[in-house]
């Protein structure tokens, strides 16, 4: 196949398909080797019209196929932690959608054996490190022209929640990955999660709690306020700003194409983060590829997996008792200093 590196891909859902047309299509370097799902008539759909790709209702089948030499593992979170062991049992490098493990103990348990392997294997697949806007939001703290940050606000709205969409993955899904870039953007760990609750909006399915307000605390003493809205019923906005000593930036605010016509001005609304994010997706895939083939792992670790599934636990729970709940992170091992 030219040199190109081999990637199973795992799960064949929504995101797992964007991956294998993403692979296929757009990022050079690299092509499916294998797709794995539990519904094999969808992972045979999957693979349809690609070369050499293989289709397989086991784990365990698509590392095992020829050719394979990385796994992107876009399964549900409770699969991952089995799918991650399962490639470090054979020594291959991964891209693992957030979360890395739904529950903090599991997320440490693999934290665990990437240590006992004695290199990373693992990046953990958390976008926005990739995206222009937070990039440029990134470099602007890091170089301190703005001061000291004192707070950062973010939005993260959806459309519409999925079928099983519960009150807590509105923190632990969704929020997850707001807690990775406050840990990024700032450079310092949430130490205390507080979540608030408005009324309910009447698109919510019946029980789901939705809109929350979540607050984070940090050890460098920022404060990072979460809007979390999944049933807006008319679009997906991210949105992220800085609040510095000396001033501050914002993000988020124009995607989409804007038309004017007579007596009107009307802009696109991104319907879903595949839309919102699909450059950051697309800078993502590559830079992993390029790291793979250059036999180095880059980008979020495990240990940010870990932490982001820490504090999101943390999240849960303040959640479900209304009270201020500390973040308690386990030593981070030397391999992630």
């Amino acid at each position: 196949m030219g040199g190109l590196l081999g990637v199973a891909v795992l799960g064949a859902g929504h995101m797992g398909a964007d991956h294998i047309r993403r692979l296929d299509r757009v990022t050079g370097g690299a092509r499916v080797a294998a797709v794995a799902d539990p519904d094999l008539a969808r992972a045979e759909a999957a693979v349809a019209g690609i070369d050499g790709a293989s289709s397989h209702a086991e784990v365990a089948a698509a590392l095992d196929a020829p050719g394979v030499e990385a796994v992107l593992i876009a399964s549900p979170g409770p699969a991952h932690e089995a799918a991650l062991h399962e490639a470090f049992a054979r020594g291959l490098p991964v891209l693992c959608e957030k979360p890395l493990v739904p529950d903090a103990e599991g997320a440490l348990r693999v934290v665990e054996a990437e240590v006992r392997f004695g290199r990373r294997l693992v990046q953990v697949g958390f976008m926005r490190r990739y995206d222009a806007e937070y990039l440029r939001l990134k470099s602007l703290l890091d170089e301190g022209a703005l001061g000291r940050p004192l707070m950062l606000h973010c939005v993260h709205r959806n459309v519409s929640s999925p079928p099983g969409f519960t009150s807590a993955m509105l923190v632990d899904s969704s929020v997850s990955h707001e807690i990775d870039a406050a840990r990024w953007l700032l450079g310092q760990e949430p130490v205390a999660v507080s979540v608030l609750r408005p009324g309910s909006t009447g698109r919510a399915p019946e029980g789901l709690l939705d809109p929350q307000f979540v607050l984070l605390e940090t050890d460098g003493g920022v404060l990072v306020d979460v809007e979390i809205f999944v049933n807006t019923g008319f679009g997906y906005q991210v949105r992220c700003e800085a609040v510095c000593e000396g001033g501050s930036a914002r993000i988020g605010e124009e995607h989409g194409m804007t038309v004017t016509a007579p007596g009107r001005e009307s802009r696109e609304v991104p319907q879903d983060y595949l839309v919102r994010f699909a450059d950051a997706y697309d800078r993502e895939l590559r830079a992993w590829v390029e790291a793979c083939r250059a036999g180095r792992v880059t980008g979020p670790s495990a240990w940010d997996g870990y932490a982001s599934s820490a504090t999101a636990e943390a999240g849960v729970r303040a959640q479900r008792t209304g009270t201020r709940t500390p973040v308690d992170l386990a030593p981070r091992p030397a391999l992630y200093a």
